[in-house]
């Protein structure tokens, strides 16, 4: 008998808001392991996806180093999504990154004649924050299941409003943590960069895991998209729309359809990020 052979392809894209530049992007992905988007993933697949808080100071470099945590550690640690001990430590560990990141960026500020200001040593004082969604998929060993049926397992951690979407038969499946876009609100759950209570931080995630088959998808969207696929009407013709753009060569085609929808009113003029996760087999 053939062994099924069962394979994910990954690809992410980020965007600024209108008017602004990439550098100003508070919204950060991280995907693991880092290959191109064409390429054919066997083993497991990690993601961070982070939306900075823009009231908070360094809000898009704590997005992006909170993100790249996030991925690292599931991808080293299968047990981290399922919440309880490993995941605090985790935490833990991202939040001690922070302060030996912000001495060398003082220093560099420092060195390039552009000292911290006595009101930016405040703000700072305060922390940066993020909305933080981590995702580990990992191939199913078809354990209760036909040995010819392909499979892979997801397992996602959800602080804030960053939204996975399961679609099957392109048809939305399952949503988390935000099932409806009433659900949406202005003051989401944030890691902080100085909360030190990785048991609160914990506490304040949300957990849940799934089974993608072939043919499957998982989109993770931070809050401004995400609102906008749950609010159409026609999620199938936005599924279509959104699965035009396959690769970083499409950045800006991207860019120019997100400003169409912010045009029409329809998509929050913020930072955008999306990753597209796509289940083959046979």
């Amino acid at each position: 008998m053939t062994t099924p052979l069962s394979c994910v392809y990954v690809t992410h894209l980020v965007a600024p808001k209108h008017g602004s530049n990439e550098d100003e992007c508070e919204d950060a992905v991280a995907v693991l392991p880092s290959r191109s988007h064409d390429d054919m993933l066997l083993e497991p697949v990690t993601a961070g996806v982070c939306d900075g808080a823009t009231e908070s100071a360094l809000a898009k470099d704590w997005a992006r180093l909170l993100s790249r945590a996030a991925a690292e550690s599931a991808l080293q640690r299968p047990d981290l999504l399922s919440g309880g001990t490993a995941y605090e430590e985790f935490a833990s560990s991202a939040v001690a990154q922070w302060d030996p990141w912000l001495a060398q960026y003082t220093q560099a500020r420092t060195a390039e004649g552009r000292p911290l200001k006595w009101y930016e040593h405040t703000k700072l004082a305060e922390g940066a924050y993020a909305t933080l969604l981590t995702v580990r998929v990992d191939p199913d060993s078809g354990v209760g299941h036909e040995a010819t049926e392909p499979a892979w397992r997801w397992r996602a951690a959800a602080l804030g409003d960053s939204c996975l979407f399961h679609l099957r038969d392109d048809r939305l499946a399952q949503a988390f943590p935000v099932q409806a876009v009433e659900e949406f609100g202005t003051t989401p759950d944030l890691f902080g960069s100085r909360n030190r209570d990785a048991a609160l931080l914990a506490c304040r995630t949300r957990f849940t895991e799934g089974r993608c088959a072939p043919g499957d998808r998982l989109l993770l969207m931070t809050d401004a998209l995400a609102a906008w696929f749950l609010s159409v009407p026609d999620q199938e013709g936005a599924l279509r729309q959104l699965l035009e753009f396959s690769g970083p060569d499409d950045l800006d085609r991207f860019k120019k359809w997100l400003n169409r929808l912010r045009g029409g009113g329809l998509l929050r003029n913020d930072d955008v990020a999306v990753v597209r996760i796509d289940f083959e087999g046979r």
